[in-house]
């Protein structure tokens, strides 16, 4: 393994990915869409595949928990992505994702995130989160 390569491995250099939402605010009836950027590290990287997630975050204090964000998956799309990212290159990638009900937010302490993930193959995971909206027009 060259040394570039385990760098890569380890998170060092490694790829840097970047969601772009055509509207981060959506009314009901409206697509989430837009694009992933992948831009190369210091080394050739093959993507196994790439995870969107929307999640529903929600704050409160629960007696049950140490923790004080309550995160609640409510939408999941894999891509497939044949290929890899070459070094210093940029590659993109565009998604559609249809909301439903359970997008709308019950209270003022809740909020949604498109968390990206780009899974590689013998590397670091690279993220990206997003705040975005949907409700109904008026509300």
């Amino acid at each position: 393994m060259k040394f570039k390569d385990f760098l890569s491995s380890i998170g060092i250099g490694s790829m840097k990915i970047d969601t772009v939402v055509e509207r981060p605010h959506l009314e009901e009836g409206e697509t989430l869409n837009g694009t992933i950027y992948l831009e190369g590290g210091d080394s050739d990287q093959k993507i196994d595949y790439i995870e969107l997630q929307v999640i529903k975050l929600t704050e409160g204090h629960r007696e049950d928990s140490d923790f004080h964000v309550l995160e609640n998956v409510i939408t999941k799309q894999t891509l497939e992505f044949a290929g890899s990212v070459k070094s210093k290159g940029t590659v993109m990638q565009q998604f559609d994702i249809i909301p439903d009900e359970r997008w709308l937010l019950e209270n003022n302490k809740s909020r949604l995130i498109l968390r990206t993930t780009v899974h590689i193959l013998n590397g670091v995971d690279a993220m990206d989160e997003d705040e975005i909206t949907y409700g109904k027009i008026g509300a």
